[in-house]
């Protein structure tokens, strides 16, 4: 059996005809193409907008017409990946499905069921002629994975629905009520260097062996970051015996917490017995306040050793002016980390965060990027003053980019009512609700069209944007169903 053969088979073809589309991230020049000859074919309205999102609208079916109009919403990019030994090019071939059992399943990449399944069970409403509705409207985004930018450039006031549900969760039983928005802060300065002395020995220290994570579903775990550890243990040697500070480095991605911190120093010849027994008692305690969340941290603090085939010169051996480096470790201790407030409406959720993900001072230059998540804009803008004041005290040009909105919860939304109350007749148990410290285009979207109630949910689809993703086939089924009786159970416009 192949996959357009499954049931219902109203979405599965749709699917297996997304899964023939090349469709990566920043090319989706050819499926929005096809989603918009396909809302044409069926003779409805259809729309595509400057940067290729799609629209397409149906009208109610007969006395359904007073009803709250329901968008439905996904994306047409994928993720593409695959396995080093596969022969597969993401821009001209088509993905090669399979069944394994009770799952669907890709040929050595991703299976791209997020987002097309999604897309597919909308494309089933749109096309399907037995369902009882009020107005519907497909909106499919593109290049939601690397920017969001579809939902970005989206008009206000194009789309005419009033109940907006999102296909793109991937755990069926769940209903998405809230993400996270997010803000990029970047800190930078230039410092004046020093020559070093002659009774200075040159040492590394390196914070490492953290679990670190995602910066939002595992800010809440509170791990160490080692930046912030990195910190804690220089201040005092700066302060306290007379440490210089040549460069640190810590933090590869933004979204990341950061897992490893290496820091190089000039230590006086001197004190370095003392220095010593600083960094092993920074060391024991950090270790103890960390046993249970980030058991493994290592900190080593030994001699520094060019790297093979590096060739140190005499302006790389220049440190950090004293007060300088005093300050801007000051900084980064006094920048707010990790979970700033849980959510009042939700339990267990992470409303506002910052991560600050990576540290550079380097060649006479600091550098700090952090990432701010909050599900409230109001919040995420007060943190975001707050950090700007740690630095800018510092001496430090504070700016920030790519600013999204996020998604409160909202319990009393009309649409959870009806999907939660729908979810309970069709399976005898409450459907789980949840949130996500994370982004999703709801976020975005909520905020060009505030008026909007919105849920996300979707079948079980696991491990996507890797070559191990596959979806499970009997709860696209069961998904399929549920929101055929959403659909009928819409309310009226007051």
């Amino acid at each position: 059996m192949s996959v357009k053969e499954l049931n219902p088979q109203i979405v599965w073809k749709n699917f297996h005809a997304l899964t023939q589309i090349p469709r990566p991230s920043k090319h989706e020049e050819k499926v929005s193409e096809f989603l918009y000859n396909y809302g044409k074919s069926l003779g409805l309205e259809t729309i595509r907008d400057e940067v290729g999102n799609i629209i397409i609208r149906k009208p109610a079916t007969p006395g359904y017409e007073n009803r709250m109009g329901v968008i439905f919403q996904g994306h047409m990019d994928m993720v593409p990946q695959k396995n080093s030994d596969v022969d597969h090019d993401f821009l001209t071939d088509p993905i090669k499905t399979r069944i394994d059992g009770e799952w669907v399943k890709a040929t050595g990449t991703t299976l791209g069921a997020d987002n097309g399944i999604g897309v597919a069970l909308a494309m089933g409403v749109l096309e399907s002629k037995d369902l009882k509705h009020g107005p519907v409207e497909l909106l499919v985004t593109i290049d939601e994975e690397t920017g969001m930018t579809g939902a970005d450039f989206l008009k206000p006031g194009i789309l005419k629905g009033d109940l907006l549900v999102n296909c793109d969760s991937e755990t069926e039983g769940e209903l998405c009520v809230g993400c996270a928005g997010g803000l990029d802060t970047y800190a930078t300065a230039r410092y004046a260097r020093k020559r070093p002395q002659k009774d200075f020995l040159c040492y590394s220290l390196i914070v490492k062996g953290l679990r670190g994570g995602h910066s939002g579903m595992d800010i809440s775990l509170y791990r160490a970051n080692s930046n912030i550890l990195a910190a804690r243990i220089l201040l005092p040697l700066l302060t306290k015996a007379d440490v210089r500070l040549l460069d640190m480095e810590g933090g590869t991605l933004r979204n990341a917490i950061p897992r490893e911190t290496e820091s190089t120093v000039y230590v006086p010849a001197a004190k370095l017995a003392k220095v010593k027994r600083m960094v092993k008692q920074a060391a024991a305690e950090i270790k103890a306040e960390f046993a249970l969340a980030d058991p493994d941290i290592e900190i080593i603090f030994t001699p520094y050793v060019c790297p093979e085939g590096h060739k140190c010169n005499a302006s790389e051996c220049y440190y950090v002016e004293e007060e300088t480096a005093v300050r801007y470790m000051r900084a980064i201790l006094a920048c707010p980390n990790g979970v700033e407030r849980m959510s009042d409406s939700l339990a267990g959720l992470t409303e506002t965060s910052n991560n600050l993900s990576q540290v550079k001072i380097e060649g006479g230059k600091f550098t700090v990027i952090t990432l701010m998540r909050s599900s409230l804009d109001c919040a995420k803008m007060a943190l975001s003053r707050r950090i700007e004041s740690a630095f800018a005290l510092a001496g430090c040009k504070v700016k920030f980019e790519g600013g999204y909105s996020g998604w409160a919860p909202n319990m009393e939304s009309i649409i959870l009512k009806v999907m939660k109350e729908t979810y309970l007749k069709i399976n005898g148990k409450e459907a789980k609700i949840v949130a996500t410290h994370g982004g999703l285009e709801c976020g975005i979207l909520g905020s060009k069209y505030p008026n909007w109630d919105m849920v996300s949910c979707g079948p079980t689809i696991m491990y996507p944007h890797s070559p191990d993703e596959k979806l499970f086939i009997p709860s696209v089924e069961r998904t399929w169903n549920f929101l055929k009786e959403v659909l009928e159970n819409i309310p009226e416009k007051k």
